[in-house]
């Protein structure tokens, strides 16, 4: 399977729809009580070529309970679509998905791992080796 790297323009709409979610979600403008006073930070938004779809990953700084706030972004999606449409110029606005980034679970895992005492002795060039 061969996917192809995004155009520039998929990634300008990617970039201006996630700012357009994240001032949504900043000024809590969204009536879903699962929703109400949650700080939802927006970390990407990835656009199909047709500029149709676009996927929004989403995370709880210091949490990773986001995925428990799919469903409710899941009701609110035409609700941001319509905000989206209204801030962007486009044909067609994108219908919205969301997904739970984890990647910052991830960057923290790995972080742990490196730092732990084998690791580190081992990336530490000036510690003596064992033979």
């Amino acid at each position: 399977m061969r996917t192809e790297a995004p155009t520039q323009r998929q990634l300008r709409v990617g970039e201006e729809i996630r700012h357009i979610l994240s001032d949504i979600f900043r000024r809590d403008m969204i009536r879903d009580y699962q929703l109400a006073g949650v700080a939802i930070t927006v970390t990407e938004v990835r656009v199909s070529p047709d500029l149709r779809n676009a996927t929004a990953f989403v995370t709880r700084l210091g949490r990773n309970d986001a995925d428990k706030l799919l469903p409710a972004l899941k009701r609110a999606a035409p609700f941001l679509r319509g905000q989206v449409a209204k801030a962007i110029r486009l044909r067609v606005s994108p219908d919205l998905s969301f997904q739970a980034d984890t990647s910052i679970d991830y960057a923290m895992q790995v972080s742990t791992l490196l730092h732990r005492p084998e690791v580190a002795r081992d990336l530490d060039e000036t510690a003596p080796r064992p033979e």
